[in-house]
């Protein structure tokens, strides 16, 4: 099966690439031109159209919301109404920043959306298009991408952990530490049912199990790494940011097992491959 994905650079775009997808890249295919992308996808052979690029940049969303919104939803828009036109599959990643982080109770995909801030908005509204361009289609929210390339909270912690003895980490925000390969081949996998039955189109949601504080997961991140830092406890409040955060990221995976036999994967396992990626290279 032929696969064709958008993002070349991004977390789960380069594990893609590792799993044999097709990738494009920004000189190909720019996310802030629509129509090029949507040309791009209607020139095409492929079977399915994975979409891992994204504008992910939460605090600089809150300045460059129309920027955000060009790439998360105008974007996603035209992919999605180009493969329905073409009677192929669209597999778009989104986000737990469509919730507004509230209670404690793990969110449904069904469950409302109220997001926080602009990346949370431009990420809903992609969400929307793709649902409205009618196609077959699978909408996977995921959360806390780690991996072994680009920037992400495991390389900055190793970081700092390497250069401080003692570290404050938001401990009341808690969620699900997703791994990049994780999600990539979560993406095939649904691109690849969704061509054998458009029935099981929607929106699920993919996330590491067990869930996790920010400072549960730093001091994973320490002791697999035999980093002598410690960890305090603080809350959001004590590290205040342009966007605000969700604190309840929890998501429900449950649809995503039943109708794709795809089960959470655990974030420590995942954790300990790129800890020993990181060290290979």
């Amino acid at each position: 099966m032929k696969l064709l994905a958008f993002g070349q650079t991004g977390q789960v775009a380069q594990e893609l690439t590792r799993l044999g997808v097709q990738t494009l890249g920004r000189a190909e295919a720019d996310l802030t031109d629509p129509l090029k992308c949507a040309a791009l996808i209607a020139a095409t052979d492929a079977d399915a159209v994975i979409n891992a690029a994204a504008y992910t940049a939460v605090d600089k969303a809150e300045e460059e919301e129309a920027t955000a919104h060009l790439v998360n939803a105008k974007a996603p828009a035209a992919m999605a109404q180009t493969c329905a036109a073409k009677n192929i599959p669209f597999v778009h990643i989104s986000t737990d920043y469509v919730f507004d982080g509230s209670g404690e109770a793990s969110w449904t995909p069904d469950a409302p959306t109220a997001p926080l801030g602009a990346y949370g908005r431009t990420k809903l509204a992609g969400e929307e298009a793709v649902r409205a361009a009618g196609g077959t289609h699978a909408i996977m929210r995921t959360a806390w991408v780690f991996s072994a390339h680009g920037a992400n909270f495991v390389k900055t912690m190793l970081r700092l952990g390497a250069e401080r003895d003692s570290l404050s980490i938001v401990a009341d925000q808690i969620g699900g530490p997703t791994p990049a390969r994780d999600i990539a081949a979560a993406c095939v996998t649904m691109a690849e049912a969704l061509v054998a039955d458009p029935g099981k189109s929607g929106t699920y949601h993919f996330a590491g199990s067990p869930d996790a504080s920010w400072a549960d997961f730093a001091r994973e991140i320490f002791d697999q790494a035999d980093l002598q830092c410690a960890v305090t406890d603080i809350p959001s409040s004590a590290y205040p940011t342009p966007a605000e955060r969700p604190k309840n990221s929890r998501l429900d995976c449950t649809s995503t097992e039943v109708v794709f036999g795809l089960q959470r994967p655990n974030w420590r396992a995942g954790l300990a491959e790129v800890l020993e990626h990181l060290h290979n290279s």
